[in-house]
């Protein structure tokens, strides 16, 4: 059947953009190296053209410029119009870049929001709420736990008022057996003589009180128990 009908022949597969732009851009270098020639054609001519008198030869030499200068008019608009083309064909080129990126940043960004969706399963913020509460929970119970093992033994938690006063009233009535009748107490007196000191017969140690009143003795005594000198020695 193929034989007889022929098989089908299989679609090649459309240009690509670029491959669009650079079969143009071929073109276009071709028309511009025949610009080129022609641009060295018409210098030739015009060197002639000043060499020749004015006649008939340096007519038929412009009339030779003018159908080369007319070529190079059309070789320029057909360069003109292949750069356009390729213009166009780079615009085309870079909208398609930027939809190919595009799509690629819509596929990340599904892919990332697909993943934060089932982390987001994972993590709660009722069970964030509950875990904060045990850790709170598990905080006071530590601080009664260490408050509890500082605790003294001996010093009664609470005390009372009508406990203080009970307190301070005997610590005042222990006080009061000890003061003696001049109401100086116990611990405030001075130490009574020694069984040496009374045997010895020493003068006891000078106290700074002033001397009684109703002294008779012939010869004063100053503050340390010496004899005073006499007032007149010291007037010299």
């Amino acid at each position: 059947m193929k034989r007889v009908f022929g098989a089908k022949k299989e679609k090649e597969p459309p240009p690509s953009i670029q491959d669009a732009s650079d079969r143009i851009n071929q073109r276009g270098d071709t028309v511009e190296d025949k610009i080129k020639k022609l641009d060295a054609e018409l210098a030739r001519y015009k060197e002639q053209i000043k060499k020749t008198r004015p006649g008939p030869a340096q007519e038929a030499v412009k009339a030779r410029a003018m159908r080369v200068l007319k070529q190079k008019k059309m070789y320029e608009g057909q360069r003109d119009m292949l750069y356009n083309q390729t213009y166009n064909l780079d615009q085309v080129a870079f909208a398609s870049e930027g939809i190919k990126d595009a799509q690629q940043t819509m596929t990340a960004l599904k892919s990332a929001n697909k993943e934060l969706k089932g982390m987001m399963k994972t993590v709660k913020i009722q069970d964030i709420d509950n875990l904060q509460d045990e850790m709170m929970d598990l905080m006071d119970v530590s601080n009664e736990i260490q408050e509890t093992l500082g605790r003294s033994y001996n010093v009664p938690d609470d005390i009372d008022e009508e406990e203080l006063m009970g307190e301070l009233d005997a610590l005042e009535a222990d006080m009061g057996m000890e003061t003696e009748s001049e109401g100086v107490p116990s611990y405030l007196q001075p130490d009574k003589e020694s069984g040496l000191d009374s045997e010895l017969n020493l003068p006891s140690a000078p106290t700074g009180h002033a001397a009684p009143a109703d002294r008779s003795n012939s010869q004063a005594e100053d503050e340390l128990g010496l004899p005073a000198v006499p007032r007149a020695s010291l007037r010299g």
